[in-house]
């Protein structure tokens, strides 16, 4: 089940609130209007749009919005859940036999361990399943990584296109040193657009893509505790020595908890 990921808006917000407290206690609001420049803000979002509409095609671009809205998500997968999920399948599959477990197939959500209980009932060898296993998982990886792509390199254009912006209210200003009226907007234009990409790609682009890899490394890494699962139960482990070899995949905190609960238990 999805549920917000709190942290992401709230660092953002934090990040902003910085920034505007710090430009309002030094120039009051009249300095906090003063960084409000419309087109320095079009030069840089409508640069940065412009370059990743030559960098990808129009069908990933579509997706940008749903991929960056994974960021705002927490998608709650727990390690020692599927452990247990599979400690009870092993203890089932040993007394009643693999066959035994496409009864428990309808109780399981997730799509990646139905494939491999049912690779597992179907007799596939070991290695076999591995490898299917393992290219699905390669899969999702090369999927995640060129939709997070388009966060790096929106992070790597804005600050680029900010100084571009920059050349053009400098040139600008070069120009109108006869027209005083002029400066103040132009200088605007050559200071705020820098400012608006470096803002952009160190508040927005590069953490939501730092965000999404790190909620990709996490996925990756359920799925390879879930072939280790399901290795272990189509070899026709104990469900104790499957419990094992899974644990070394919890927290180390759950390990250290779990060990205590042992002690204590054989007291």
């Amino acid at each position: 089940m999805k549920k917000i990921d709190m942290l992401t808006p709230i660092g953002i917000l934090i990040g902003i609130s910085m920034v505007v407290f710090g430009v309002i206690s030094s120039g009051g609001m009249s300095g906090f209007l003063a960084f409000i420049d419309v087109p320095s803000i079009l030069i840089v979002l409508g640069g940065v749009f412009g370059t990743l509409c030559v960098s990808f095609p129009l069908k990933q671009l579509k997706n940008m919005g749903r991929v960056g809205k994974q960021a705002f998500q927490s998608k709650e997968i727990n390690v020692e859940e599927i452990v247990g999920t599979f400690v009870h399948l092993s203890e089932k599959a040993r007394r009643e036999g693999l066959l035994s477990l496409e009864a428990e197939l309808e109780q399981i959500d997730d799509s990646f361990v139905k494939k491999g209980i049912l690779l597992a009932i179907d007799g596939v060898e070991p290695e076999m399943i591995r490898e299917l296993l393992e290219a699905e998982i390669a899969a999702v990886e090369e999927r995640h990584a060129r939709g997070r792509s388009m966060f790096e390199k929106a992070g790597d254009y804005a600050p680029a296109w900010g100084m571009i912006g920059t050349l053009v209210g400098l040139v600008l200003m070069l120009k109108s040193l006869n027209t005083p009226s002029s400066l103040g907007p132009n200088m605007a234009i050559a200071l705020l657009t820098t400012f608006y990409g470096a803002l952009l790609s160190n508040l927005f682009f590069q953490p939501i893509a730092a965000k999404l890899a790190g909620k990709t490394e996490h996925e990756l890494f359920v799925k390879e505790v879930i072939i280790e699962g399901v290795i272990g139960l189509q070899a026709g482990q104990n469900s104790r020595f499957v419990q094992a070899k899974l644990k070394v995949f919890a927290p180390v905190e759950k390990q250290k908890l779990e060990e205590k609960r042992e002690h204590v238990r054989e007291a």
